[in-house]
């Protein structure tokens, strides 16, 4: 990794790339620490600290402390995110954005401009509702103490203004820099928070420790947080490729085709959304009891409610809680099939074969190519899709066992890893597109 720095660094147009993403990071922790106007930060603050629904733990870190602070970017890019599932689901859902997407490059701008628009609408409701929400509970108080008409309004536009400009300079990054804009705001969002999280796991259990033991658990901590990276550099670099043969055809008197290609399916083809669809489902009811106030009865509905938190989960004192767990691997496996059947089409792939020309060495053209991808999906697909729920669990576990409270889990590493691994992958593939250049002015 540290080559491909120093290589790509000697090279000035890719190198203004990087500074120029490094600058706009910069740009983003800046206003990430800058509170809105007027608004007093240290009592939403004092609120946020005396919450226990993991979701909010979650959302900080994805937003970089911003939503703690509530900063100018404290919706930060989640509208973007979730407008950009909401887009994919769609696509499935209506032709008329189905054809858009096959028209190539002029269709994914179309699609790309409803998505931002749908992005500033989301912003706006989220930062109505949390403006109204908090404002009701006493929670939003402003330093000069008058809570007006216009304080609000400057409070939701503000925060629909952060996330458009987050959306813009993350757009602004994929043009002009180097990797996905958007997935490296995302990263460095999450990256940001991990040291208060090394130090809370620092003072849990090596501070005030004998000698022996803090090297121990030193050892053993660095052990997990190195063995998940590598397990997932594993998993998102793990693919099945499946041969694929194109037959020969007569064009005027040459002869063309006859090569052999591959489809490669990866093992974990749904990416971090299907730990993302499934940590939102149980945790979206858990967010909002805690805004409400509810929850910690002793009723029916307060018992599920603390079985749906992660927090509960791995607890030796209260075992019945982790049947949460269940469910959420059970959710993560759900919605990795579910993510996959939206977004790979083995009857459209077998078709485009049949008409160019291609098929799989040993399966018929047509359907029987189709079922057979299908039934290699599916078992590529079940892996990918327990390796995602061991890795969510892991940091689960050691929360409940031993109570390691941090913010970052299986979904922040998959995160990290899978983003750097693409924007090395993007810089690579920049030097060798420079070198053949330059080869060939040569």
């Amino acid at each position: 990794m540290l080559e491909t720095l120093r290589n790509a660094f000697k090279i000035k147009d890719i190198r203004k790339k990087i500074i120029f993403t490094f600058l706009m990071l910069i740009v983003i922790r800046i206003g990430s620490c800058l509170p809105i106007p007027g608004v007093d930060s240290d009592v939403f603050a004092n609120w946020f600290a005396s919450q226990t629904a993991d979701g909010m733990g979650f959302f900080d870190a994805i937003t970089g402390g911003s939503f703690y602070r509530m900063s100018i970017f404290a919706l930060n890019i989640t509208p973007y995110i979730t407008s950009s599932i909401i887009m994919q689901l769609l696509t499935i859902a209506i032709p008329k954005l189905e054809e858009m997407q096959r028209d190539g490059e002029e269709g994914r701008k179309k699609i790309a401009e409803i998505t931002r628009y749908l992005t500033v609408a989301l912003a706006l409701i989220e930062a109505v509702a949390m403006t109204i929400g908090f404002r009701r509970g006493g929670y939003l108080e402003f330093s000069s103490g008058y809570q007006g008409v216009l304080d609000i309004i400057m409070v939701i536009f503000t925060l629909t203004a952060g996330s458009a400009v987050l959306m813009w300079i993350g757009e602004r990054i994929t043009e002009k820099g180097v990797g996905n804009g958007i997935s490296i705001v995302l990263t460095i969002n999450i990256i940001s928070r991990m040291p208060d999280d090394i130090k809370t796991l620092y003072d849990q259990f090596i501070s005030g420790k004998n000698v022996p033991k803090a090297i121990l658990a030193a050892v053993i901590i660095l052990a997990i947080i190195v063995g998940m990276v590598l397990f997932v550099v594993y998993l998102q670099g793990g693919e099945r490729r499946i041969p694929v043969q194109y037959s020969k055809k007569i064009q005027g008197r040459k002869q063309v085709g006859g090569q052999s290609t591959y489809i490669p399916l990866k093992v974990n083809t749904g990416g971090v959304i299907p730990v993302i669809f499934a940590q939102s489902l149980l945790q979206t009811p858990v967010i909002i009891a805690s805004l409400l106030g509810k929850g910690n009865g002793t009723g029916i509905g307060s018992k599920i409610l603390r079985g749906m938190s992660q927090s509960n989960w791995c607890n030796p004192s209260e075992p019945i809680y982790s049947i949460g767990l269940v469910v959420y691997i059970v959710l993560i496996i759900a919605f990795a099939y579910f993510y996959t059947s939206i977004t790979f089409n083995p009857l459209e792939i077998a078709n485009n074969m049949k008409k160019a020309g291609g098929f799989i060495p040993g399966i018929r053209p047509g359907k029987p190519t189709s079922d057979y991808l299908n039934r290699i999906l599916n078992y590529i697909v079940f892996i990918g899709a327990v390796a995602l729920a061991f890795i969510a669990f892991v940091p689960i576990f050691f929360n409940g066992v031993f109570g390691a409270d941090v913010s970052f889990g299986g979904t922040s590493i998959i995160i990290i890893v899978g983003v750097v691994i693409e924007t090395l992958k993007q810089i690579e593939s920049q030097m060798r597109v420079r070198y053949y250049k330059g080869f060939l002015n040569d």
